[in-house]
């Protein structure tokens, strides 16, 4: 089982399309939102694992590289007693000469309209397309789940990657990928098995517990 992680509200988020570029952090709700998601997946490892060591609960941590991610992401090494590791493949889509740009700004672009209800035959100027990414993000996470057979692993990543994996689990085609929702320090959580992935929960902000039944 993946569970994957949107990370915490920034200073900028809604605002502004950060992108890969460097030096943005979590704002103090931001920090608080990780603290409750750590707590959230801590309470689901104890569940999991409990006092029979049957040891179900997340055994790996892995984040971006993004500051924002990486800072999500130590609250729950701490909570599960683990260290965080940082895979590229978990990255923001590149948003190439969009990278900071106002979402007002963006919204007025012609080229919105198809960001919105046709993002498979978009690519961001000097960027990457909406299929790379997904592929990038799939790619990523079949590596992880061939490291980690059988067992659960945390990955905190970024909104569009995250729901544009999960499309892809729930056969969903990349065109209506827009139409989920996966907000600051939300869970997603997918699980892998021989007849493909399924999606056991979408932006979850609540008590993961019931997971560990699944």
């Amino acid at each position: 089982m993946v569970l994957l992680v949107r990370h915490g509200r920034t200073p900028t988020t809604g605002q502004v399309l950060p992108g890969r570029a460097p030096g943005l952090h979590l704002s103090d709700e931001g920090r608080a939102q990780a603290e409750a998601v750590a707590e959230r997946i801590g309470q689901l490892a104890d569940r999991t694992t409990g006092t029979s060591g049957s040891g179900r609960g997340p055994v790996a941590v892995y984040a971006s590289p993004l500051e924002r991610t990486q800072e999500t992401a130590r609250p729950i090494a701490k909570r599960l007693g683990l260290r965080v590791r940082t895979d590229r493949g978990l990255l923001e889509c590149d948003f190439g000469g969009w990278t900071g740009a106002k979402l007002t700004d963006l919204s007025k672009k012609a080229e919105w309209t198809t960001v919105q209800r046709n993002p498979s035959s978009f690519r961001f100027p000097d960027g990457e397309s909406f299929l790379e990414m997904q592929t990038r993000m799939a790619s990523a996470l079949a590596r992880l789940v061939e490291r980690h057979p059988g067992e659960t692993v945390v990955a905190v990543s970024h909104a569009d990657p995250i729901k544009a994996v999960v499309a892809l689990a729930a056969g969903t085609p990349l065109d209506l990928f827009q139409r989920l929702t996966v907000a600051p320090c939300s869970v997603s959580a997918l699980a892998y098995t021989g007849h493909g992935p399924f999606v056991l929960t979408v932006n979850s902000t609540d008590s993961l517990t019931a997971l560990a039944i699944a």
